[in-house]
């Protein structure tokens, strides 16, 4: 947690409330140590689709399908959601909660590496203009350069977990040897965000820290 988390606490109970049934949802992926966007993203996620109201939207790494499911909620009836998924185990419960929550026609949900899915999108030439990335942290570098071709102009990408509760700060000497690569890729993608000619970029101390880049060339 990058900010205290009793503040966070507070916060949350001020200005946050899941849209109906999805706290069902939430309890379960908790109880079944499934990685899901934390309360702030979920606030903050609401907040842009709805101030956007994209045409279409990518997300990368689909998990039970809660954050799809959400993002459904605040965006117009046409928008279309395409979510990738490569866990088996995920895939079913995702393609169940989508069923469960009437979400069946409107997502679309990719299985598959997403190395994989991505590079085949790209080459078919798809667009986004809303990508949010929840996937495995090691790969965000990699997945970067299909993103970029997917993206239009004034498109946005929202990438979750960049700051690794804070160690993304620390030397790489600091942390467990078997977090070294991804502490180094974490600390290059952001870089590669940041310093793009391609892409206006802010960093955020939202949950375990975002970015919000929007495509500008």
């Amino acid at each position: 947690m990058i900010i205290d988390e009793r503040l966070s606490i507070f916060i949350d109970a001020l200005e946050w409330k899941l849209p109906d049934g999805l706290d069902q949802l939430e309890a379960q992926a908790l109880k079944d140590q499934v990685p899901i966007i934390r309360r702030p993203m979920q606030s903050y996620l609401g907040f842009m689709l709805g101030l956007l109201k994209p045409a279409s939207i990518l997300e990368i790494g689909a998990a039970v399908g809660f954050s799809g499911i959400l993002m459904s909620e605040y965006v117009p009836e046409e928008t279309t959601i395409t979510t990738i998924e490569k866990v088996p185990a995920r895939i079913k419960a995702a393609k169940e909660n989508f069923k469960r929550y009437g979400k069946t026609d409107r997502i679309c949900l990719l299985e598959g590496d997403a190395a994989d899915v991505l590079t085949e999108l790209s080459a078919q030439g798809k667009q986004y203009e809303f990508i949010f990335m929840d996937a495995a942290k090691g790969q965000y570098l990699n997945f970067l350069p299909n993103i970029l071709k997917m993206l239009p102009e004034n498109g946005m990408l929202i990438t979750d977990n960049v700051l690794q509760d804070g160690d993304v700060i620390q030397s790489r000497y600091a942390i467990n040897r078997r977090d070294r690569t991804i502490h180094g890729r974490m600390r290059e993608y952001l870089y590669q965000l940041t310093h793009s000619e391609e892409l206006d970029t802010v960093i955020l101390p939202v949950g375990d820290g975002i970015t919000v880049s929007r495509r500008i060339k």
